[in-house]
């Protein structure tokens, strides 16, 4: 007989209270966390949830099923049935990510996934990095950023990649709260911002 999963839900005073969206992504997260970590499966979790992250940035329609409320449970539920399936995730992010829309809270999705990925790299002593990439990159290439980055922050790194097509060339890299910004976008930008103050 299968373990009984319990996630933060209305019955933990989390519907309709103050609290804030940071503040509950965190505790969906953690929960999420101590299950896959009970489970033995922190890796595969994290790889079920980059996955998910990538189909959630790369689609408007995911995109607004998540944060429309103009969607019901049902529709949200089924619809995630089948995006899961597409990722091929595994059981225990199928039934968090379900509980979830269950419990109305698919809109903190994107939130919950960074915060699960921040505590893992938190409690491997990693550090997270963001890179957006006007294009994907490659394994190679990937690598060798790692390691720049590595050197540069002097520390375990794991990189979280996304692809924005707006990006003319270059890349963003967020480590923390610090950017890196290499992108050409971002400096022609900067300079058509200082030619409009000629005059």
């Amino acid at each position: 007989m299968p373990a009984t999963v319990l996630f933060p839900g209305s019955d933990w005073g989390l519907a309709g209270n103050t609290t804030s969206k940071d503040g509950l992504a965190e505790r969906y997260a953690l929960a999420l966390f101590d299950l896959a970590d009970e489970a033995k499966s922190l890796d595969a979790v994290a790889e079920n949830l980059r996955g998910l992250k990538q189909l959630i940035e790369e689609s408007s329609d995911l995109q607004a099923l998540i944060r429309s409320p103009l969607y019901g449970r049902d529709q949200q539920s089924k619809a995630m049935q089948a995006v899961l399936e597409k990722a091929e995730a595994d059981d225990l992010t199928r039934r968090f990510v379900l509980v979830i829309t269950q419990n109305r809270r698919l809109f903190s999705l994107p939130d919950i996934i960074d915060a699960y990925l921040a505590e893992l790299a938190h409690r491997r002593g990693e550090i997270s990095a963001d890179v957006t990439a006007a294009v994907s990159l490659t394994k190679t290439q990937e690598k060798a950023l790692l390691d720049t980055i590595a050197k540069s922050v002097g520390g375990k790194v794991q990189l979280n990649v996304k692809v924005d097509p707006d990006l003319l060339g270059g890349l963003i890299v967020k480590v923390g709260s610090r950017m890196v910004d290499t992108s050409i976008k971002s400096k022609l930008q900067r300079l058509q911002f200082a030619m409009k103050g000629v005059g």
